[in-house]
């Protein structure tokens, strides 16, 4: 875990320095000032693929896959958390494995929500009919 977060923390640092020799060449922007655009821009890219994504996902009632992706999305970022922080606090080990293993217990817990979910709606249809 510690190598991987190592590598991410090297390729940031590789774009950063991209981004200041650019930023030598240019107006000379500030380091607040190049966090407000670049961090802008790749939020914006971010928003612009996204919401049509979205969109079309809602329009045919993908609800489920929408609630999904947000709760993955949070997890991700909770799991990386926890594990950052037991790096730092020495609370526990900082352990990519622990993610991994955090995230594949949600994923197998919403499957068999899943499987329950259109169990009942199989048999509701069944008996009720639609």
């Amino acid at each position: 875990m510690k190598d991987m977060l190592y590598l991410i923390v090297e390729y940031i640092a590789r774009i950063h320095d991209k981004i200041n020799t650019l930023n030598d060449h240019t107006k000379g922007f500030t380091d607040k000032e190049l966090h407000f655009i670049v961090i802008g821009v790749i939020g914006m890219t971010m928003v612009f693929v996204l919401v049509p994504l979205v969109r079309w996902l809602a329009e045919r009632g993908h609800y489920l896959f929408l609630t999904w992706f947000y709760v993955v999305t949070v997890l991700i970022v909770l799991t990386f958390a926890i594990e950052i922080g037991q790096g730092i606090t020495h609370t526990g080990t900082l352990d990519f494995d622990d993610i991994v293993f955090g995230l594949v217990g949600f994923f197998s817990f919403y499957a068999i929500y899943l499987v329950i979910r259109y169990l009942i709606i199989g048999i509701a249809h069944l008996f009720i009919g639609k």
